[in-house]
């Protein structure tokens, strides 16, 4: 079957199936990941293409990151498939972290790399990403196409509307990302779109230490808020100080 016709027949599918029932797949996809993912530790989310190949640059960059971050204690998570998301799954291999795959349920591109010590599948793209921010404590984002420029943008948002805090957004690939960057500057800035602060949210960066270093500022960050919130007590509390100098 082509992949035409395995899109179609997914399609009709999803008609065919009752509303009720697609709740009951949405509700599992989320109790699914809370249960899962819920005690993690300190977690670093690295986006980027699936598209990306063993030889190029940014494979190798996405796995020597994830390899500093692994070293470091820091779990990594990625959206599971080949590409930018093996290459930092392949990266955390093998340290004593969680190399965390959430794999997308799609009729092509996207197959669970072999580097993952957590895997989970979902049906929803929404209940997927969720649970790629969620647990995280920053995310990282390497060339890609559409769906990562979707997670960069969304990830941008978050922060901006303060649903999540405390969260480092670094973007690898300065070569890549600069034109992006500059219709941001130059168009959503200059004619008032967003605010000066919304743009210093995005660090763009090729120097991986910066963004270790960033992130270990950020840790101390989170531990005193969760200290100055009477929070000590709490696992999650004694994972993150687990990682203090």
């Amino acid at each position: 079957m082509n992949k035409a016709n395995e899109l179609t027949k997914k399609y009709i599918k999803d008609i065919k199936s009752a509303d009720v029932w697609s709740v009951f797949k949405i509700l599992a996809d989320f109790v699914k990941g809370f249960d899962e993912l819920g005690d993690l530790g300190p977690t670093v989310t690295i986006f980027g293409s699936a598209r990306t190949k063993k030889d190029s640059k940014y494979y190798k960059q996405a796995k020597k990151l994830a390899s500093l971050l692994a070293e470091r204690g820091y779990n990594i998570m990625t959206g599971g498939g080949p590409g930018i998301m093996e290459a930092a799954n392949r990266g955390a291999h093998g340290y004593d972290v969680e190399s965390i795959g959430l794999n997308i349920d799609l009729p092509f591109e996207q197959t669970l790399n072999p580097y993952t010590s957590k895997e989970l599948t979902f049906d929803y793209f929404f209940s997927r990403k969720v649970m790629l921010v969620k647990y995280s404590m920053a995310y990282v984002i390497f060339p890609g196409g559409f769906g990562t420029l979707d997670e960069l943008f969304e990830a941008l948002t978050l922060v901006q509307t303060r649903k999540v805090t405390g969260v480092k957004i670094f973007v690898i690939g300065s070569e890549f990302y600069q034109p992006l960057l500059d219709f941001v500057e130059d168009k959503l800035l200059g004619e008032g779109m967003i605010d000066q602060e919304d743009l210093e949210m995005i660090c763009l960066t090729d120097e991986f230490e910066h963004v270790v270093d960033e992130i270990e500022v950020s840790l101390s960050n989170q531990l005193e808020v969760l200290e100055d919130a009477g929070l000590k007590d709490t696992s999650y509390y004694k994972s993150l100080s687990s990682l203090r100098k």
